[in-house]
């Protein structure tokens, strides 16, 4: 950031933060405040959920400037990134998907799971590729909310293709929304009482649950950010869907955590 970057009187060497490195207010000044430095600011809030008053002291503004800047960053940022079209095709999505995946679970777009944050209890669907990208996420719902009801509401049978696979938990009953559209869904084999698996079934199952692991680990991601860790108050509540957008959104800029041949 260039408010932190700035010029020694003495060896005329631009200073340059370390990992160890404290940024306090008087790295700044009022000409500082660009959009980079509020853009700063926003990503402060969403990864640490750093106090309102933390901020305004480390930036040398008011708390209701800190609210308004990040209120107003939240929403742009979740408005831009809906008009990208995060949903690659299943060309894209095979390539890139790793090379044990694609062997075994070839026509596979998507893998999806619900998860809850406790932003006064909302639960969310969040898909991403085989290969690790977030390409899926609703809007939130109330924490009781069931899986079903979520892809029923979100339209998310909508986006899929005939011929595409879905991979997901056993939770996710919904094979009768997907089977109108040609979609398959994978999903581990319910153990009923006094019912036995065969080795086949069985065989299939341990392959299903050790793929479906993918979108645990982005979501577990997704919720380094601290703010989708923390009880918000009311007016963060009502941005909740765009928080959580914004938040997964940011995990496409990371390093994939996937392997590639995973």
């Amino acid at each position: 950031m260039h408010a932190i970057r700035r010029e020694d009187e003495c060896t005329r060497k631009i200073w340059t933060p370390t990992k160890t490195s404290v940024v306090c207010k008087a790295h700044f000044s009022p000409d500082d405040y660009t959009c980079t430095c509020t853009y700063c600011l926003s990503l402060m809030k969403l990864r640490r959920y750093t106090t309102n008053f933390e901020l305004s002291k480390v930036f040398s503004i008011s708390e209701s400037s800190v609210k308004n800047i990040v209120y107003t960053w939240i929403i742009f940022k979740s408005k831009q990134w809906q008009e990208i079209n995060i949903w690659p095709s299943r060309s894209l999505v095979r390539y890139f998907a790793p090379s044990d995946f694609k062997a075994k679970f070839p026509t596979t777009r998507v893998i999806v799971d619900g998860t809850e944050c406790p932003i006064n209890t909302i639960k969310i669907l969040v898909g991403s590729t085989p290969g690790g990208l977030v390409n899926y996420v609703s809007t939130a719902y109330g924490g009781c909310t069931s899986d079903g009801q979520i892809v029923e509401r979100c339209r998310f049978v909508n986006i899929c293709d005939p011929g595409d696979s879905v991979m997901a938990d056993k939770g996710f009953n919904v094979q009768d929304l997907f089977a109108r559209m040609d979609v398959t869904v994978n999903i581990p084999t319910f153990f009923k009482k006094r019912n036995r698996m065969n080795s086949k079934t069985l065989m299939r199952d341990r392959k299903i649950t050790s793929k479906r692991v993918h979108i645990e680990r982005v979501i577990g991601l997704g919720k380094t950010f601290k703010i989708l860790t923390n009880p918000l108050n009311s007016t963060e509540t009502k941005l909740s869907s765009h928080i959580t957008f914004c938040c997964y959104m940011l995990c496409n800029f990371k390093t994939c955590i996937i392997p590639r041949d995973a």
